[in-house]
């Protein structure tokens, strides 16, 4: 940020407008915009602050830059430009403070918050100018409904009137039929008053006459009474059967969705159990040839077996043979004495005098024979620990292939 403002001197206290660069690690002002004249710089840490000051010596929007050292007064030329400069230097020194190098990428972060504020209010918006539509079509809509009921109320009202207005004239032809033979009755009974004498009885049965009449109208008033009241229940139960059947025809629809998902169900069910019946099926199958193939694996195995017993059999056999050879290869290898003889194949266990000891070739052959003989008293017990121990091999594998 860079502009001009308006700096009060530290000597002679002078106000001098000078031309202000701001920068993230300091403030730097020239005595034009060529920035030719560098006049100061003032560094900018965690130790300095700004403070807004009142208006005085004839400037206004004033605020002062505090460091360490110093106090430098400045003047804007009006209230937005002041509230500008000490906001980016109070960021600069925040940025300095937090170990920012850039000043821009702050602002380019603040913009950026702004913008997503801005398309978040706007969404916010456009979401509840959406839900007041909605209302308004919801509202329309019942409006519309409301019109159609007022509109059908006005119709049964206009039938009710008719029915009514009807009656009413039957009402009126009945009145003006009875008060047509009243007033043939009142002529009749004026034009015999001159007989009223003679014909009393016939006045009296006039009067009766009309008296029935009158009941008769009674009557039919309270008829005409009771069947408007009957044509009311009767109004009043069809509009209860049209619901009833209505509630019936969706009552019978939801019952023919459950049938079918009922029926759909009871299919994919079979299809399950026949397709568990197959799998269970291959497994039988494959357990059966499992079966098989370890039954003949048993068989291979026994037969093995055997053939490794009959083998080491033959093995000990002939390490027996090669052993006894070695005895009497190693017999017949020692030297005879002066006076000695020679002993046969057949005393090969029988005594023979022992050389005499000034003979140390001799002593070393007894020796290397001594030795033989221990080590092979060692391999016989050996051998026999051996096939005891095939013996008790082969009775385990024979009882472990006798088991099923």
């Amino acid at each position: 940020m860079q502009g001009y403002l308006w700096k009060k001197g530290q000597l002679r206290r002078n106000w001098k407008e000078r031309w202000f660069t701001l920068r993230p690690s300091y403030l730097s002002y020239y005595t034009g915009e060529d920035r030719k004249d560098c006049q100061g710089n003032i560094v900018l840490d965690g130790n300095c602050c700004v403070e807004v000051l009142p208006d005085r010596d004839g400037k206004r929007c004033m605020f002062c830059l505090k460091t360490l050292s110093k106090t430098y007064e400045m003047s804007a030329s009006d209230t937005k430009q002041r509230q500008e400069w000490t906001a980016a230097i109070q960021t600069a020194i925040r940025l300095h403070v937090e170990g920012k190098n850039s000043l821009h990428k702050d602002l380019k972060l603040k913009r950026r918050e702004q913008r997503e504020q801005r398309e978040k209010r706007r969404q916010a918006k456009e979401e509840e100018l959406q839900r007041l539509r909605a209302l308004q079509e919801e509202r329309e809509r019942k409006l519309a409904e409301l019109e159609l009921l007022k509109e059908a109320q006005k119709q049964a009202q206009v039938l009710m009137e008719q029915d009514e207005q009807r009656r009413r004239q039957q009402h009126e032809q009945l009145q003006r039929t009875l008060e047509i033979q009243l007033r043939e009755a009142e002529e009749a009974r004026v034009s015999m008053q001159a007989e009223m004498a003679l014909k009393e009885e016939e006045a009296e049965k006039q009067r009766k006459r009309i008296q029935e009449l009158e009941e008769m109208q009674k009557r039919l008033e309270e008829a005409l009474q009771q069947e408007i009241k009957a044509r009311l229940d009767e109004e009043g139960f069809r509009y209860a059967q049209a619901r009833l059947l209505a509630e019936e025809e969706e009552k019978m629809k939801a019952l023919m969705a459950l049938q079918e998902e009922q029926e759909e169900y009871i299919l994919k069910t079979q299809r399950e159990k026949q397709e568990l019946k197959q799998e269970m099926e291959a497994k039988s199958q494959a357990l059966d040839e499992a079966q098989r193939q370890l039954e003949e694996v048993r068989a291979n195995r026994h037969r093995v077996d055997q053939d490794v017993v009959a083998a080491q059999r033959k093995l000990r056999q002939a390490s027996t043979n090669v052993k006894h050879w070695n005895v009497q290869m190693n017999r017949l290898m020692r030297p005879i004495g002066p006076g000695e003889k020679r002993p046969s194949l057949g005393s090969s266990y029988q005594t023979f005098q022992m050389p005499t000891q000034r003979d140390p070739g001799l002593r070393l052959r007894r020796r290397s024979g001594s030795e033989d003989q221990s080590e092979e008293s060692k391999e016989n017990v050996d051998n026999r620990a051996g096939c005891d121990m095939e013996k008790r091999h082969s009775h385990a594998s024979n009882g472990d292939m006798d088991i099923p």
